[in-house]
């Protein structure tokens, strides 16, 4: 079983590796989204979309077990979405996620999102030839999330608080849910937003703009 797991994890990362050779020469900044289910994933994109697609070449890539719900959403706003249905699988692999982009249109110098599946596991393992995993912890989880699932924060260099409009209503402590990320990995950031009321977005797009600005620098 450990040589099976050896063999898998070796593969995936020669994918990822040719994966982010393919980013580097479109001048793509990609963006691997994390989170357990329900924590706002795909409405953060769909506002993200509305702000950058005017300014930035953007495309996602959506990864969910069943449906096509979440790719049509992102469709919806005019920003190419292709979407993976993993099946029984818990994640995405470099693997699909290299195929998924020869159906999306040529992208130049823009930003590619992957909406991983919904899980603080599996995908934390799996590189896909990202810049950068972002996890996302709503503020109707638990802010020991990151203590409970320590894998995904230490491989994650930024951490999103979602939902931030509910904090009047939720027992949920920012400050310590952050503490806790800096325990698991001292450098990763942290951001705290509303995905639906908008509050904090533009901290998050400057993040994007600057990303996008250093990976159209590579040569």
């Amino acid at each position: 079983m450990v040589q099976i797991e050896q063999d898998i994890m070796a593969k995936n990362q020669s994918y990822a590796n040719a994966n982010r050779a393919a980013f580097a020469a479109r001048g793509l900044f990609v963006v691997n989204l994390v989170s357990s289910p329900g924590s706002g994933k795909t409405s953060l994109l769909v506002k993200t979309a509305e702000a950058l697609k005017g300014e930035l070449p953007l495309a996602v890539i959506e990864g969910d077990q069943q449906t096509g719900l979440d790719a049509a959403r992102i469709a919806a706003t005019g920003v190419a979405a292709w979407q993976i249905n993993t099946g029984k699988g818990c994640h995405l692999d470099a693997h699909a996620v290299g195929h998924a982009l020869e159906h999306l249109p040529p992208l130049q110098n823009g930003i590619l999102f992957i909406e991983n599946v919904g899980n603080l596991v599996c995908p934390a393992g799996f590189d896909l030839g990202e810049a950068h995993k972002v996890v996302i912890l709503s503020t109707t989880e638990g802010e020991d999330k990151p203590l409970k699932y320590p894998d995904m924060f230490h491989a994650s260099d930024l951490m999103i608080l979602n939902k931030s409009d509910l904090l009047p209503y939720v027992d949920f402590d920012v400050e310590k849910a952050a503490t806790y990320a800096r325990q698991i990995h001292p450098r990763i950031k942290t951001l705290t937003l509303s995905a639906r009321t908008g509050e904090g977005l533009d901290s998050w797009l400057t993040w994007l703009r600057t990303g996008a600005t250093h990976a159209r620098a590579v040569p």
